[in-house]
């Protein structure tokens, strides 16, 4: 029997595996298998950049990212357009442009020899006897049952933990996020936050990757999305946007917690750590910095053992609660296309046109740019499913 199996090996999974395996006995299990990228199908369907939140989680923990993580160019500045007035500003923001498939694979390379990693893993059932959580593991050699002191759910927006182990708990908005890889000759040298009301209540992202630009949105699922995806792409090719070849189409559930209900962090012998917490940002749906936080905050409250667990995770992750909340009463003002346009036409925290890229051709390139405040525009964090 395993102290710890956890379920999922992005970065929540893989960081609560590094901190908490070197004293547990831990299993850790991922659906997925290595391929190589960037591209479609070659990752998680995410954008790939390191908003400063998950900067700063990374730096709490004593760790830099290395050069081999690296996607070009470096961004240092997030364009904001409202489709729909025809408004544009830009806004400094230093991100950290990264391959996702490479980023996750390195967070996994820093867990402990001591932790057991099975990828191509599925969980096909859980039953929890109150003494031990019993898994129905299925991959390509057939289905085994493991049993564990803790089971952990770090498998994403449609976790399958969260869904077996608490079933009576309301889920988060659920969003379609579909992304389209394209050939480019010469990519726009920002990351472009896209505001339709006609595509999306949310919002949509271009973002250009070692010669490739990525081309995103979230989006209400349900007849009509695959349209109203071609609807932002063809909006973005008009106003200039040098899209090539369509190098494929991916797409992922994604979450958008509104209210305290939404954000449950487990309970008994079954915890949840990341998005299957719900610990996304609504108003950017910036994950990353989340899952990497509530990882660390788990693996604390372990450490002591695992009696108490749950009080103990439950106090390591009130700031962060009460910070998703705060983002949650944010996102139903600044959302709103009346405000937000109003908000754009003040220019507050914008750089001056004459320091912007002019257009979207890339002539001119707005270089040295110092990171946002902290009061930076909701668009400005890129997310852990999205941008």
């Amino acid at each position: 029997m395993y102290d710890l199996v956890i379920v999922g090996a992005g970065p929540a999974g893989a960081t609560l595996a590094r901190l908490a395996g070197a004293h547990l006995r831990t299993l850790l299990v991922e659906r997925r298998t290595d391929r190589p990228g960037p591209g479609p199908g070659s990752a998680k369907c995410c954008g790939g950049l390191l908003a400063p939140e998950a900067q700063r989680a990374l730096v709490a923990l004593g760790l830099g990212v290395p050069r081999s993580v690296l996607a070009g160019p470096q961004l240092f500045a997030v364009r904001a357009v409202d489709l729909a007035s025809g408004r544009e500003r830009h806004y400094p923001r230093h991100y950290l442009n990264v391959d996702r498939g490479r980023f996750d694979a390195w967070l996994r390379a820093l867990v402990p020899a001591s932790v057991e990693i099975r990828t191509g893993v599925r969980v096909a059932g859980l039953r929890d006897s109150g003494r031990r959580v019993a898994l129905a593991l299925e991959s390509a050699a057939g289905t085994e049952l493991v049993e564990a002191r803790l089971v952990v759910g770090s498998d994403g927006a449609s976790s399958i933990v969260r869904a077996r182990a608490f079933p009576g708990h309301p889920e988060p908005d659920a969003y379609l996020a579909i992304q389209e890889w394209f050939e480019a000759s010469a990519a726009d040298p920002w990351y472009t936050a896209v505001f339709d009301p006609a595509v999306t209540d949310f919002y949509g992202w271009a973002i250009p990757k070692d010669g490739r630009v990525l081309v995103g949105a979230a989006l209400r699922p349900g007849t009509g999305a695959s349209a109203r995806f071609d609807r932002l792409v063809a909006a973005l090719r008009g106003r200039g946007l040098r899209l090539g070849r369509s190098l494929g189409r991916e797409g992922a559930l994604l979450r958008r917690p509104r209210r305290p209900a939404h954000l449950v962090i487990g309970g008994g012998r079954v915890a949840l750590v990341g998005e299957a917490a719900g610990f996304v940002s609504p108003s950017s749906a910036e994950g990353l910095s989340r899952a990497i936080r509530s990882g660390a905050a788990l693996a604390a409250a372990l450490a002591p053992g695992l009696a108490g667990w749950e009080e103990r995770y439950r106090a390591a992750t009130a700031g962060l609660r009460r910070e998703l909340l705060a983002k949650s009463l944010e996102a139903e003002v600044l959302f709103r296309p009346l405000l937000r346009r109003a908000a754009m036409a003040t220019g507050l925290g914008a750089v001056p046109a004459g320091e912007a890229p002019p257009d979207w051709c890339g002539r001119a390139v707005a270089v040295g740019l110092s990171p946002a405040p902290e009061s930076a525009p909701p668009w400005s964090g890129p997310t852990g499913r999205g941008p």
